[in-house]
This record gives C-alpha cells, sequence and structure tokens, in this order.
C-alpha cells in the first residue's frame, strides 16, 4: 500500500509540472517528515553526493564531449569511415553507426553523440537517396550508444549508487556494445541492398583515404588513451576524463585549430547547465532513496517479488516492462536513480549478478531514450534534421527491436557481459 500511495504522490508531482529533482527531493523529505526522521538528512543525503568523487568524471567528460563537438572532430570522424566503407551497400550507414560507436567511446554522452554525427551524416545520408524514416532512427538509436559503450555517464552513476566497480561496468558494456553494433550494422546493409534506399557510389582513391586517417588520428588516438588507460589501470574513470578533457583541448585548439573562443565558451556553459542538472537530480533521488530505505520499500518489494514470482526469467521480462513504462515518463539518469535502489536488491535475491544487472538496465535505458515522449534522442536528431516527431520515431522500431533482442542474448549468454571483466 505504502509503495501505491509514494508512486501516486510522485506521479502526481510530475503532472503538476515539478521537475523530476525536485519531485524526488520534495516527496523524499515529505516522507522523512512523516515518518518521524529527521529532515536534517536530507541536506546530509544532499553532501554525500556532492564529495563522491567518482561524480567529478561527468562534468570533465561533458567538457570533452562538447569541445569535441563544437571543435568538429565527429565531422572528420565521419568522413574517413566514409572513405574506408562509402562504397558499400548500405556504406553511408555503416560509416554512421561506427562512427557514433567511436565517438561514444570517447564521449561516454549519448546526447552529444547523436548531435555531433547527425549533423554531418543526416543531410550526406538523405543526398544519397537513404529512406528518411531510416535514416533518423539510425542516428537516434546510434547516438545510444554513448551510455553502452564505455566511458558510459550512467554506468557512473550506477557505481556510484550501488558502490560497484565502475572499470568493472565499463568492461562489462564492451561485448554487449560490439554485440549492438554488429546487429546494427547487419541491419543496415541488409536493408539497403534489398529494399534500396542508396545510391551506389565509386570506392575512394587510396591518396582520399589516407589523408582522411591522417586527420583523425589524433581523435582515435584519443579514444584509445582514454579506454586503454581505464582498463590498464593507469587511469580512475574520474582521472581518465581530466586527460581526456585536456587532451581533446590540445587537439581542437592547438593540432586541428577548430576550436574558437567563442565556441569555447558556449562547451563550457552547455556542460555547467548539464552538469548542474544532472548533480540536481542526483540530489533529490539521495534524498528519494534514503526516504524509501528507511521506509524499507526496497525490502518489502523484494520479499513480495519473491513471494509472487519464482521464474528468474518472469522476474527479468517483468523489469523490462517496468522500465520501459518509467522510459514513457523519466529521462535516463531519474530512471537509473529511482529504479535501482528498488529493483537491485529484488535482483540480487534472484541471484543476479550486480554488474550484469547494470548493463541490463542501460540497455533498457537506451531503449527509453528512443520512444517517445521523453525519449531525448529523438528530440535532438528532430532537432537536426528539422523534422517531425513521428517521422523519427517510425525509425527507431527495428533498432529497438534489436535492443531487446541483445538483452535476450545477454540473458540467455550472461558471459556476453560477464566474461570480459571477470574470465578474460
Amino acid at each position: 500500500m505504502t509503495v501505491v500511495m509514494v508512486l501516486g504522490v510522485m506521479f502526481g508531482l510530475l503532472l503538476a509540472g515539478l521537475p523530476v529533482a525536485f519531485s524526488l527531493g520534495v516527496l523524499g523529505l515529505g516522507m522523512l517528515v512523516i515518518g518521524g526522521f529527521s529532515p536534517l538528512m536530507a541536506p546530509q543525503a544532499i553532501l554525500s553526493t556532492l564529495d563522491g568523487f567518482i561524480l567529478l568524471a561527468v562534468p570533465l567528460f561533458l567538457l570533452m564531449s562538447n569541445i569535441l563537438l563544437r571543435g568538429g572532430c565527429g565531422k572528420d570522424l565521419f568522413s574517413a569511415v566514409q572513405a574506408w566503407v562509402g562504397h558499400w551497400p548500405g556504406g553511408l550507414a555503416v560509416a554512421t553507426i561506427v562512427s557514433c560507436g567511436i565517438f561514444a567511446a570517447i564521449s561516454g554522452v549519448s546526447v552529444a553523440t547523436a548531435a555531433t554525427i547527425g549533423v554531418v551524416a543526416i543531410p550526406e545520408m538523405i543526398k544519397r537517396g537513404y529512406n528518411k524514416n531510416f535514416v533518423y532512427g539510425l542516428l537516434a538509436a546510434g547516438g545510444t550508444l554513448g551510455i553502452l559503450i564505455p566511458p558510459s555517464l550512467p554506468m557512473i552513476v550506477y557505481g556510484f549508487v550501488t558502490e560497484e566497480s565502475v572499470i568493472s561496468l565499463f568492461l562489462a558494456g564492451i561485448g554487449p556494445g560490439i554485440f549492438l553494433i554488429s546487429l546494427f550494422i547487419i541491419y543496415s546493409i541488409i536493408y539497403s541492398k534489398f529494399f534500396g534506399g542508396y545510391k551506389p557510389v565509386p570506392a575512394a582513391s587510396w591518396k582520399e583515404r589516407k589523408s582522411s586517417s591522417i586527420k583523425v588520428l589524433p581523435t582515435i588516438a584519443l579514444a584509445v588513451l582514454i579506454l586503454g588507460g581505464i582498463y590498464t589501470g593507469v587511469f580512475t574513470p574520474t582521472e581518465a576524463a581530466a586527460v581526456g578533457f585536456s587532451l581533446a583541448l590540445f587537439l581542437t585548439t592547438i593540432l586541428l585549430r577548430s576550436l574558437t573562443f567563442s565556441d569555447f565558451k558556449k562547451a563550457l556553459f552547455e556542460s555547467m547547465v548539464t552538469t548542474a542538472a544532472i548533480l540536481v537530480i542526483i540530489a533529490g533521488a539521495k534524498i528519494f532513496g534514503k526516504a524509501i530505505a528507511l521506509y524499507r520499500i526496497p525490502q518489502d518489494i523484494s520479499m513480495f517479488i519473491e513471494a509472487t514470482i519464482q521464474s528468474k526469467a518472469v522476474f527479468m521480462i517483468t523489469v523490462c516492462f517496468i522500465l520501459v513504462a518509467m522510459g514513457l515518463v523519466f529521462e535516463t539518469l531519474s530512471m537509473v536513480l529511482i529504479m535501482v535502489p528498488v529493483l537491485l536488491p529484488a535482483a540480487m535475491g534472484m541471484g543476479i549478478d550486480p554488474i550484469w544487472f547494470g548493463i541490463f538496465m542501460v540497455i533498457m535505458v537506451e531503449c527509453a531514450l528512443i520512444t517517445p515522449p521523453v525519449g531525448l534522442n529523438l528530440y535532438v536528431i528532430q532537432s537536426v534534421a528539422k523534422t517531425q516527431l513521428g517521422e523519427v520515431a517510425k525509425g527507431v522500431i527495428p533498432f529497438l527491436i534489436m535492443m531487446i533482442v541483445t538483452v535476450f542474448v545477454m540473458y540467455i549468454w550472461p558471459d556476453l557481459a560477464l566474461y570480459i571483466p571477470f574470465k578474460l
């Protein structure tokens, strides 16, 4: 009964127009007061959020991605990949997916990935005759790779909330990330070959390939350095973000000379606004999480699930439906922060590995990013392409199916996520 009342009040606050962060904070504070707990727990929860070392990676990764975005690195990356695979059936689509994957491995931000590659790829693909719905769906879904392929901001937040190893989460994201990219590429080639939608073009000359590859080498080196540093233990994720930001600044201002002072100011401002929004949401969620923990709501839900759901498969299907439903209302970080304290105890009671569950949640959050009405990537692509939201939403359906297929494969073969961090 308590759970139903809490959910009812939460949705009531959201429908009244109160932002997610304040809805969570107000509800959590109200629960503390009504339950006879000290309201001082609220500022304590906020302070415990702000002094988390791991969260320093958030503004640094945001700064790095915005600097790369403003510095035109996405355009150079797309041009280089296109030079090698652009003549294939669906070559531009393949170039788009690969570019999204590489940029995601640098920035860790879904929206930045979709915007950066979308600005370049959308007009080029439409000019080549690709179906518009397919193009919009491809870019919206390709952008979601930014939160699956490490480094990933939702993985950092998940690790912060659960106190699990962020590096293990990053490693666990590699297998599903490669699998999902492979599905996207195979689908794009088959769609282009058998349903048309592209104009054959001659292969680029070796001179063009060489020049475009040389130009993008510093960007590739940046990705290798960040990921290699994290995986070898040279950097913590936070240190990697700081190094990445410094090198991105050096790359765009000294080597490429593509970042103006005006662009730099815009990157700083956008990163500041996004960071503030994220930290406010995390602070509100921490208050809410503290309250539901004191009310023993996660334990009650776990006991209810154990009493009513005996099968792990049924539990996972139920969780999928819950997360999809939450994705219709909440954005990425809110979903992670609200649902992890509630669902993780029940999942661990079912014998599910918390690292595996983190990757599963990230993929479901990916689905939320391209599910209306709050699918942020849909709005990004709509804005870039200057089209209707419905046109973008139509194009994402096949990619949503592929994400669900990835979740299914990961369920029947857990090593897809767990082999690299624990068995390699």
